[in-house]
């Protein structure tokens, strides 16, 4: 067993996109593994084509609004010290899948949130129609 380990610390920066698994407001889902396959061969693009390495953790939650509750995943990308980036390229490559991903599985709007701001992506002012609007104002 080895018991010299060595450090490296790089800059905290996370990003994390948060897309909806089903089509658009249809409520007929998306499976799960579809869009980590996705997001498994946009990651190998990337590091073939620009030598960038982007860690992802996925996770399923359940975003919450009034009648609405619609599954997500939620993928989060953090600055890996073994491939560390600037955070501007974490978050125009963290932008750029999320867009990727929002058009191939048919989503109205998705959120990037990053350390400094919360991106919102999205194809037109529709709401899902479980959330009641008047509630709102």
């Amino acid at each position: 067993m080895q018991t010299n380990s060595t450090e490296k610390i790089v800059k905290t920066f996370q990003a994390s996109i948060f897309i909806g698994l089903e089509i658009g407001y249809s409520q007929k889902p998306i499976e799960e593994n579809a869009v980590i396959e996705s997001l498994s061969e946009l990651q190998k693009k990337i590091s073939e084509q620009k030598n960038i390495f982007l860690s992802a953790a996925v996770s399923k939650v359940l975003i919450v609004l009034n009648d609405q509750k619609e599954p997500h995943l939620k993928i989060d990308f953090l600055n890996y010290p073994k491939f560390p980036l600037e955070e501007n390229v974490i978050k125009h490559e963290v932008v750029k899948i999320a867009k990727h991903l929002m058009q191939e599985f048919e989503q109205n709007r998705v959120l990037v949130v990053t350390t400094d701001e919360t991106i919102m992506l999205e194809f037109s002012d529709d709401i899902d129609p479980r959330i009641n609007k008047n509630e709102l104002i």
